[in-house]
């Protein structure tokens, strides 16, 4: 599908306050509220706009620690790829999850309270994962940029 300017503006606005009233999201686009939600439908129908959430932070219910993953498997056919994606969707600590070019097969991001929750992460599921060949933590510092907003042009 093919967006036009309005449809560009539509999506901008909502990715920055999915809780924007009909009247509202039409008032910046330049239409009348019926267009408007028109449009936002088929945005949605077509799979554009994939759902509406709340964003939480993370820091604030008391899951401070951000630890980035990279793992490899033994092999790369595609029952280890699967037996992996299907793991790694079950765990609540895994918010991300991307297979990967290069010298890793896989980069996570897993959400802990502590070291001694992260430490039981690794022990009790990752190193217990059939076909995991290595795993490599690197511990976020700070945050230095987030966004859930796309540069749709």
């Amino acid at each position: 599908m093919a967006l036009d300017r309005i449809d560009v503006k539509i999506l901008e606005l909502l990715q920055r306050d999915a809780h924007m009233t009909a009247q509202a999201i039409a008032d910046a686009a330049g239409l009348s509220p019926s267009p408007c939600l028109r449009r936002i439908r088929i945005l949605e129908e077509k799979g554009i706009l994939k759902g509406y959430v709340a964003l939480v932070d993370q820091k604030s219910v008391g899951l401070p620690i951000s630890v980035f993953l990279s793992v490899r498997l033994e092999r790369q056919r595609e029952e280890e790829l699967e037996r992996f994606s299907a793991a790694i969707n079950r765990w609540p600590e895994v918010v991300e999850c991307y297979l990967m070019t290069g010298q890793r097969d896989y980069l996570l991001r897993v959400v802990v309270p502590d070291l001694e929750s992260y430490e039981a992460f690794i022990k009790t599921r990752m190193s217990r994962l059939e076909g995991v060949a290595s795993i490599e933590s690197s511990f976020a510092l700070s945050q230095v940029k987030y966004t859930n907003v796309l540069p749709i042009r």
